[in-house]
C-alpha cells in the first residue's frame, strides 16, 4: 500500500468513524433528554406510505452501492501491489527488464542467508521507475539484533543496489522474533 492510499484509508476511516459517533451520540442525548415521541413522526411516515416502491428501490440501491464500495475497498486492502517485470534500463538499443519475482527471491535468500534469519520473504513495490523492497524477516530471538542489522546494511542492500544499479533502494523490513528451532521444546 502506497502513502496516498494509507492517508486516504486514514481519512475515510476518521471521517466514518466522526459520523457515526456524532449519530451515537445525537440518539443518546435524544433517548437520555428528549421528549418520549417516537422519532419517527407522522410526517415521515406519511411521505413512506405515500411514495413507498420508489423510496424503497432507491433505498435498495443505494444500500448495494454502498455495500459495492465497502468490498472494492476490503478487496484492496488485501492486494499486494508487487511488480512482475522491472525496467533496469531503457535505450535506443532498446529495453533491459528483469522479472521481480526472481530479485525478491534473491534479496530474500540473501536476507536468509544470515545466521539470526530463521526465515525470509520480500517484494518489490512502488513505482517501475523507482522500486521500493518490502521485507518480511522471522529473526531467531536469542540472535543479538546488531547482527541481522549489519547484515541488511552492508551485505543484502548493498548487492541488491547492484543489482539494480541504483544509488538508492528505500527498504522496509518488518522482523518478527521467534525461538530458535533448536530450542523449542515438546511439551506433552
Amino acid at each position: 500500500m502506497n502513502r496516498k492510499t494509507g492517508r486516504g484509508n486514514r481519512w475515510g476511516l476518521a471521517l466514518v468513524g466522526l459520523v457515526l459517533a456524532a449519530l451515537g451520540g445525537l440518539a443518546l442525548a435524544r433517548g437520555l433528554l428528549g421528549p418520549s415521541t417516537p422519532i419517527v413522526d407522522a410526517g415521515v411516515r406519511g411521505f413512506f406510505a405515500r411514495n413507498s416502491p420508489p423510496v424503497w428501490w432507491a433505498v435498495a440501491a443505494v444500500s448495494v452501492l454502498v455495500a459495492l464500495l465497502a468490498l472494492r475497498w476490503l478487496v484492496s486492502q488485501g492486494r499486494r501491489d508487487a511488480h512482475t517485470r522491472l525496467r533496469l534500463e531503457a535505450g535506443p538499443d532498446g529495453v533491459t527488464e528483469i522479472a521481480a519475482g526472481g530479485m525478491a527471491h534473491a534479496v530474500a535468500a540473501d536476507v536468509a542467508a544470515s545466521p539470526a534469519v530463521l526465515n525470509a520473504d520480500a517484494d518489490l513495490v512502488g513505482p517501475r521507475g523507482h522500486p521500493e523492497v518490502r521485507l518480511r524477516v522471522a529473526a531467531d530471538e536469542a540472535a543479538p539484533m546488531s547482527e541481522l542489522s549489519e547484515h541488511l546494511s552492508r551485505v543484502t542492500l548493498p548487492n541488491l543496489r547492484d543489482a539494480l544499479d541504483r544509488d538508492h533502494v528505500p527498504a522496509v523490513a518488518r522482523v518478527s522474533l521467534e525461538p530458535s528451532p533448536a530450542t523449542q521444546r515438546v511439551v506433552r
